[in-house]
């Protein structure tokens, strides 16, 4: 993480601005601005809801909680990454002009999208009290698994600016990988339905479902899951940071040629 930390100072100024900028350039010239945030998620959960639950029959306890979970996580990590993708081509004119860190420009829209996450969170929890749901002290945990995501969201974000930078087709493929992915990370339906099959350890290969995993695990069955789980959860997020980071160290000297 020095890469990243030690010359923070120096532009701790124009970060935080490039995170306003980020954020409110968002919802510019929109009437409910910032409720967007919270609104279109909502409103993405009851339709997901009322298909998957009411449509299709679905039985589980605590279903709604259950897929606004998985929403959250998901959402979290598409738009964060999407965002990031372009983070170096469209501050180019910056970035040809000001010598700054190019990974700044990056992490000031993931923190954009992780505004939207947090007030988000918030519409979560106000569901799980609705649901009925206790709060508990190990409700504090959920700080590791949106702390590995984060890690995991800056690593790939990392991973994309630098090669949306050389090949552009790479937000097409991408589109295709997050559907791909979406399905893969069983967020609207229950696991349960591979339990002791070879489909359920592949899950797991995914990042995405193991932090969703983690955060249904603490919400809904009131269980902190396992040091080996930890373990996971942590190395998935390191080793797509340091892909990341050595990107950005490999091919830094060659951006400026060709934005």
């Amino acid at each position: 993480m020095k890469y990243f930390t030690k010359k923070y100072g120096q532009y701790e100024f124009l970060f935080s601005e490039l995170v306003k900028r980020d954020f409110n350039k968002r919802y510019k010239r929109s009437v409910l601005g910032i409720l967007w945030s919270m609104l279109a998620p909502l409103f993405q959960l009851l339709v997901m809801s009322f298909v998957f639950k009411r449509v299709f029959g679905h039985s589980m306890a605590h279903f709604t909680i259950y897929l606004f979970a998985g929403q959250l996580m998901f959402n979290f990590f598409k738009e964060a990454t999407n965002n990031g993708m372009s983070s170096i081509i469209s501050n180019a004119g910056i970035i040809t002009k000001v010598t700054v860190p190019k990974y700044l420009f990056l992490i000031s829209k993931v923190m954009a999208a992780s505004i939207n996450f947090v007030l988000t969170l918030g519409i979560f929890f106000v569901f799980v009290a609705l649901d009925r749901i206790s709060f508990t002290w190990k409700f504090i945990m959920l700080i590791y698994p949106i702390g590995c995501l984060f890690i995991l969201i800056i690593g790939t974000g990392l991973i994309l600016s630098a090669m949306y930078v050389f090949f552009k087709d790479i937000q097409y493929l991408y589109d295709i990988f997050t559907l791909a992915l979406m399905y893969f990370s069983a967020i609207f339906y229950d696991v349960s339905i591979f339990s002791g099959s070879r489909m359920e350890k592949l899950l797991y290969i995914n990042p995405i479902f193991v932090y969703i995993n983690y955060v249904r695990q603490i919400v809904l069955f009131d269980q902190i899951p396992s040091l080996t789980y930890h373990l996971y959860s942590l190395v998935y997020a390191l080793v797509i940071l340091r892909i990341g980071t050595w990107m950005y160290k490999k091919y830094n000297y060659m951006f400026l040629y060709y934005i």
